[in-house]
């Protein structure tokens, strides 16, 4: 009884993430699409920094106000730099979790890696599903 229990529990699981599959696929046009065209740009408080960023959260254009030479030293300008591309990266994060929130569960590994950019997330759902199946078996 246990292994026919465990069985349909993994087909289950199986018929979900295949599933899950299905609608990401016929999606990855758009997806990609979407991504590719994603930028994100932000200011910073006192408005002389404007940071855009693509979809990866990489840096693609820096706008400088000439008063940035006047009113601040170096240090602080680069802190500034950071600190407002920083801005503009979680920014784009967030739009990467919207768009992909269409076609992934929000508990899914995936997501969970697009939310925290750890590694072991995208592995951390399988692993707790090969604990119970093993304690099942």
């Amino acid at each position: 009884m246990a292994d026919r229990d465990a069985n349909h529990a993994l087909r289950a699981r199986f018929d979900d993430v295949y599933g899950q599959y299905q609608r990401l696929r016929s999606g990855m046009d758009d997806i990609q699409q979407r991504l590719a065209e994603l930028q994100v740009t932000a200011e910073s408080e006192d408005g002389l920094i404007r940071a855009t960023v693509g979809p990866r959260g990489q840096l693609i254009d820096l706008r400088l106000d000439r008063r940035i030479y006047r009113d601040m030293d170096a240090a602080e300008l680069g802190r500034k730099i950071v600190a407002t591309t920083e801005k503009a990266a979680a920014q784009v994060a967030e739009q990467v979790q919207q768009i992909m929130s269409g076609y992934l569960p929000a508990d899914s590994g995936p997501m969970q890696f697009i939310r925290d950019n750890n590694f072991g997330s995208l592995l951390r759902r399988q692993d707790a599903i090969m604990r119970e199946a093993d304690d099942n078996g």
